[in-house]
């Protein structure tokens, strides 16, 4: 379609013309998306292995002191004058391996991987017997959330040893280079003062990086592998069962099945956040316009009151609002029903409305989309004041003299402006509701469980594996469905940032 052709359509036939392509498009999309990562792990076995062959080409090409460091490290780095650094690269190979002596090796050991599968060997205490002094002693049960824990531990500090460990061969050949050219190796206090001059990039990111290694990777690690175990609340005591867990997933059989489940709350968690993030992102947009449209008197009052709606603590609201939505006589909407004798009454009894508990499971999913818009609306006013005053007066003045009302303009020029500056806010509002366990968890809480497994109609998949978590003990479970949540959000969100203009056209707006 030509551009003159597709400024003149009304804004219902852009979306249509938009929303058309953008399914079109969907398949080719997709395959560039894919072609990505396997080009980025292509870069990345790729980069390993040019690592692999640095080092054996480091060992050929070293002196007999660059070769002696790939047994004893830091010991070039020794011959060569370093004498610091290399005692340095020195003391992290024996404490490395007095730690492994002590305690990594029996913890690798206890993965599991030379037992059957099983993490750990002793099943149940035992009572034994002492072959020395005779004496009677229990040995008690292997725990193996216990010993995974502290292998994955050991399997980190294995990591950040190999690291250590080839930059000491890079070290020791690096020293030898600068000798051999007749240059004078660096001193310990000249690489120290680096790490304040042009390193200084390093020294910031170490504690950053550290932190994240031991609560972010640690964690996410570990829940990847509970993911391939059977961990539940009845075996304390598991092993590996590979893919078993994922299987389960979509298992179809039997009533109340995960897998019948897992599709019904998949479904549900993206209508879910598709609502609670359009509604909203549009109305919360237009509430802005209203309050910052000329002639409107006290714009500073109503700023000031949604404003203050954001401070309340969000639990509070929707605690409140729970007690508002109970589906009896102590419910507040009902009580005003009542009131008002908008309520049925049968066998003279009064029939109360049940907003989150009903057996029509779009009652319960209408009320948590309606309270979350009332609860989310100021925050997406107070991100879209800002921009929307930014926007050139002119465009509009010139919108009004070619004939356009105050609909054309919003979906023309408001709504394209508006979009192209906040889309990663968008993505991270959708992601964000794909994961929003507030809203649903305090404002429905258990009243609404229903025939599925372990969850209710109106909840999302980050609360279902919060239920198989703590009600039933499903560890496994509920690592597995957290896997494939946080595959989803992956993959949608880059796939959707790398398709918008802010990410194709960053330093421009048309």
């Amino acid at each position: 379609m030509k551009f003159i052709d597709y400024v003149q359509l009304n804004p219902f036939q852009k979306f249509w013309y938009n929303f058309k392509n953008f399914f079109i498009a969907l398949p080719g999309n997709l395959k560039k998306f894919f072609c990505a990562i396997g080009r980025f792990f292509k870069k990345l076995f790729v980069g390993i292995g040019k690592g692999v062959a640095g080092y054996f080409t480091r060992f050929v090409k070293g002196d007999w002191a660059t070769k002696l460091s790939y047994i004893i490290m830091g010991f070039g780095n020794m011959m060569k004058g370093q004498i610091i650094k290399g005692c340095l690269f020195l003391a992290v190979e024996v404490a490395f391996i007095a730690f492994m002596i002590g305690f990594g090796a029996d913890k690798i050991y206890n993965l599991g991987f030379f037992n059957n599968g099983k993490i750990g060997f002793i099943e149940k205490g035992q009572w034994t017997r002492n072959a020395v002094t005779g004496a009677r002693e229990y040995t008690k049960a292997d725990d193996s959330m216990q010993l995974l824990l502290y292998g994955v531990m050991t399997l980190i500090i294995i990591a950040v040893f190999l690291v250590v460990y080839f930059a000491s061969t890079k070290a020791a050949y690096k020293v030898q280079q600068q000798v051999a050219a007749g240059e004078k190796p660096q001193t310990f206090n000249e690489e120290i003062r680096q790490f304040g001059d042009e390193k200084f990039h390093i020294t910031l990111l170490a504690f950053p990086c550290l932190t994240i290694s031991i609560f972010t990777i640690m964690p996410l690690l570990f829940m990847i592998l509970i993911a391939f175990t059977n961990y539940t609340q009845t075996t304390p005591f598991f092993q590996w069962v590979g893919l078993q867990t994922f299987a389960d997933v979509f298992q179809t059989t039997g009533g109340a099945s995960k897998g019948e489940t897992f599709i019904e709350l998949t479904k549900w968690t993206l209508i879910w956040a598709v609502f609670a993030t359009v509604l909203n992102y549009i109305l919360g947009m237009v509430v802005a316009l209203m309050i910052n449209k000329k002639g409107i008197k006290l714009k500073a009052l109503w700023r000031t009151l949604f404003v203050v709606t954001v401070a309340v603590p969000q639990f509070v609201s929707l605690l409140l609002m729970q007690q508002m939505l109970e589906g009896n006589q102590f419910g507040a909407i009902n009580q005003m029903l009542e009131a008002f004798g908008w309520l049925p009454v049968k066998d003279g009894a009064v029939q109360y409305f049940d907003f989150l508990g009903n057996a029509n499971k779009w009652i319960p999913r209408i009320t948590v989309i309606v309270v979350n818009i009332w609860v989310g609306i100021p925050y997406t006013i107070l991100i879209t004041s800002g921009i929307l005053m930014n926007i050139p007066a002119d465009l509009y003045e010139s919108a009004t003299i070619d004939g356009a009302g105050p609909v054309k303009s919003f979906f023309s020029i408001t709504l394209p402006y508006m979009l192209f500056v906040t889309t990663p806010y968008l993505i991270t509002s959708f992601i964000g509701n794909i994961n929003n366990f507030n809203v649903i968890y305090l404002l429905v809480g258990e009243q609404n469980s229903i025939d599925l497994h372990n969850a209710g109609y109106t909840d999302l998949l980050v609360t279902w594996l919060f239920r198989m978590s703590t009600s039933t003990g499903e560890y496994n479970l509920a690592a597995a469905v957290g896997i494939l949540v946080f595959i989803v959000c992956a993959t949608v969100s880059l796939m959707t940032f790398n398709l918008t203009k802010s990410a194709k056209n960053e330093e421009e707006f048309s």
